[in-house]
């Protein structure tokens, strides 16, 4: 199921500890348009460390959101975490057939994926010539467990919907940056951007190279650790501190004693992640820009702040900012969720693929 191109719309379904996110998208004259959205907070306890543990639960928060959005489209495309992807490129003789390829990838898979055959799921993709050997083709192999997928399925089909297309979450990323290149310089063609994620519960800190990525990082930093500061702070349930988190109305001290604080990890954890890429390679160049996204991207000035502490220019990423949005969407409140939607757009963008 991965990588599998359709041409029939698809919804973009982002399934995370703390919400669930839908998006769909059409186009027209060249320029895409937010046809439905909604989002529903993920029950509890029906996610564990990024394994859906309760198929029924997450299926009828789907249900409430595709109701709520009014979304048309029945096939959904989904990704898994990267942290339950394996992904290898292997190479293959140019000459082999589309049949005899796939026999081959059959044959080797089990060298590099470790665990039993019969308990993984794994597709592949052609990238293109090898440059280092010019008769052999670049082959990208995908794979996780067969749990990882099926859960994720079963999940949809609750909601009376069909998985179409099994994605992994740092592709549907990268995917979804041809729609931040309104924000890069020269549209980020020969460009070294990075682009942070701020999740929930974990961040992903990617760098890409003419759009391309060539450095990722994931790592356990997120808005849940904000709410729970509040929680403490103030002695507020889950619910409470995460409405005034979004909304205000907490103490005059929440600014000095508990938001300034967050925001210097962020600044930590952004400066952190440059170390990281800069370290990992020889030829790494320091990026022109970097794109702040995620919920966190919303707290009012943290992207001149990360400017200021980094060294480098931050902006707020906005993938829906070249986009016309439906009167539906809009009730939704998309245009506010914006910055929280990379992997949701990227997902959806596999309709057009």
């Amino acid at each position: 199921m991965f990588l599998k191109p359709k041409a029939r719309p698809l919804i973009g379904l982002d399934i995370t500890t703390s919400s669930i996110k839908l998006i769909e998208l059409s186009m027209s004259g060249g320029q895409y348009r937010v046809e439905s959205y909604a989002a529903e907070a993920t029950p509890a306890n029906s996610i564990n460390e990024k394994a859906i543990v309760d198929a029924n639960l997450v299926g009828e928060a789907i249900k409430r959101a595709i109701k709520r959005s009014g979304a048309r489209a029945s096939e959904v495309a989904i990704a898994i975490s990267g942290d339950a992807a394996i992904t290898k490129v292997i190479q293959m003789p140019r000459n082999l057939s589309e049949s005899e390829l796939e026999e081959q990838v059959e044959l080797q898979a089990d060298q590099y994926i470790p665990f039993p055959m019969d308990e993984v799921s794994y597709d592949f993709e052609i990238i293109g010539p090898s440059e280092k050997e010019p008769d052999m083709l670049d082959v990208l192999l995908v794979a996780t467990r067969s749990d990882n997928v099926s859960q994720r399925v079963a999940a949809c089909k609750v909601a009376g919907l069909e998985a179409r297309v099994v994605d992994v979450e740092a592709f549907a990323l990268e995917n979804s940056c041809r729609l931040l290149t309104h924000q890069m310089p020269d549209g980020g063609l020969n460009r070294v951007i990075a682009v942070a994620d701020f999740g929930a519960s974990s961040t992903t800190f990617s760098v890409l190279r003419d759009l391309r990525v060539i450095y990722t990082r994931d790592f356990a930093f997120g808005g849940q650790q904000l709410t729970e500061e509040i929680m403490r702070t103030y002695g507020l349930n889950m619910e409470d501190a995460g409405r005034s988190k979004k909304e205000g109305g907490l103490p005059a001290n929440y600014q000095t004693d508990v938001l300034d604080p967050f925001i210097d990890d962020m600044c930590q954890q952004v400066s952190r992640s440059l170390q990281f890429f800069l370290a990992s390679g020889a030829a790494r160049e320091q990026p022109e820009m970097i794109l702040i996204c995620g919920g966190c991207a919303n707290i009012p000035g943290v992207a001149e702040l990360i400017t200021s502490r980094v060294g480098i220019a931050a902006e707020r990423g906005d993938p829906l900012g070249q986009m016309k949005i439906s009167t539906r969407a809009k009730n939704q409140n998309v245009n506010k969720d914006a910055t929280a939607l990379l992997t949701a757009c990227g997902l959806a963008l596999r309709s057009f693929d």
